[in-house]
């Protein structure tokens, strides 16, 4: 099923490849402008406006919580009935550390808000907790795809393991122009999603 989406896009490949290049010049222009210190930090309304930020020129959903059950593979996320209690529950929950920041970054996941980009739109949200509460931001060129992608997958039962792989990819270097742009695109090939560079954008 293709999307319904502003650009009047109706072949799933075309419209693959233009989510992709609107949406990764839009992350460009959040480090670019500045606006990113503007997001609210470790908040679901923090969330909403990463999401917005990044596909509002795409999707009319943009932003706002999805009002479908969706699932990946054989998981199922949080079903639509139990959305919004789950969002307030994971806004409660304390991210002063490491290991609590990722723990929110998990149960956010399991909500997948959003109809669509929420892996993309929560990791920049995760590296904003990162940032302001333990100065540290994530090297995603450093996180292997295969291994990221299953052990989130097991987070739901376990989360050592994400635990592991994020804690051996931290950097020190939070305002780095260069760790935050190849992130993006890092973050963009976990989803499939890699015809465009950031900086050739």
């Amino acid at each position: 099923m293709i999307l319904p989406n502003k650009l009047g896009i109706t072949d799933q490949v075309e419209l693959s490849r233009m989510e992709e290049k609107i949406s990764k010049q839009k992350a460009k222009q959040l480090f670019e402008s500045g606006d990113i210190h503007k997001i609210q930090v470790g908040t679901f309304e923090g969330l909403t406006e990463i999401h917005r930020y990044l596909f509002k020129e795409i999707y009319d959903f943009a932003g706002k919580l999805r009002t479908l059950n969706i699932a990946k593979g054989s998981f199922r996320f949080a079903p639509v009935m139990y959305l919004e209690a789950s969002l307030v529950n994971i806004d409660k929950m304390p991210s002063n550390n490491f290991n609590a920041i990722v723990e929110k970054y998990v149960e956010m996941n399991i909500a997948h808000p959003f109809r669509e980009g929420n892996g993309r739109a929560t990791r920049l949200w995760l590296d904003l907790i990162f940032k302001q509460n333990i100065r540290k931001v994530v090297d995603w060129n450093k996180v292997d795809k295969a291994n990221y992608l299953s052990a989130m997958e097991r987070s739901v039962v376990k989360d050592i393991e994400i635990k592991h792989i994020l804690q051996q990819a931290l950097t020190d270097k939070i305002n780095d122009r260069e760790i935050y742009m190849k992130g993006i695109d890092v973050s963009y090939f976990y989803e499939g999603y890699m015809e465009f560079k950031i900086e050739d954008l």
